[in-house]
């Protein structure tokens, strides 16, 4: 029953761990391949989440079994790709987790300004 729940209510897998949530957002503009999700998560924090590819593929498996994410049918041309790589792409509720993931910590950046609790440039 609580599978069904979650099916539906994509806060229900709140809050996102650091790494799912870069892998999702690497996930969110196109189909990516296990060692572009690697460079790109590595690109999006500066250096700051570096994945090594056993750490990822269980997150992809996760992610997967949750229904965040699919095989990607989409693929580059033949000429610029390789058969054995596999194409991951969000689906319809891991993107709503992700934008529910993304409201969460606009709420929590929120309360920490109006706390005065965020001694960084706004």
């Amino acid at each position: 029953m609580k599978k069904d729940r979650r099916l539906r209510e994509p806060r229900s897998f709140l809050p996102l761990t650091p790494r799912v949530f870069q892998v999702m957002l690497a996930l969110a503009p196109k189909p990516l391949h296990g060692y572009a999700i690697i460079q790109e998560v590595s690109r999006l924090t500066e250096g700051v989440i570096t994945l090594r590819t056993g750490t990822l593929y269980l997150l992809l498996r996760r992610l997967r079994d949750q229904g965040l994410i699919e095989e990607s049918a989409d693929r580059p041309h033949a000429d610029e790709d390789d058969d054995r790589r596999v194409y991951y792409v969000l689906t319809d509720l891991g993107r709503a987790v992700v934008e529910a993931e993304v409201q969460r910590l606009r709420t929590v950046v929120a309360v920490v300004r109006r706390q005065g609790l965020f001694w960084g440039k706004s």
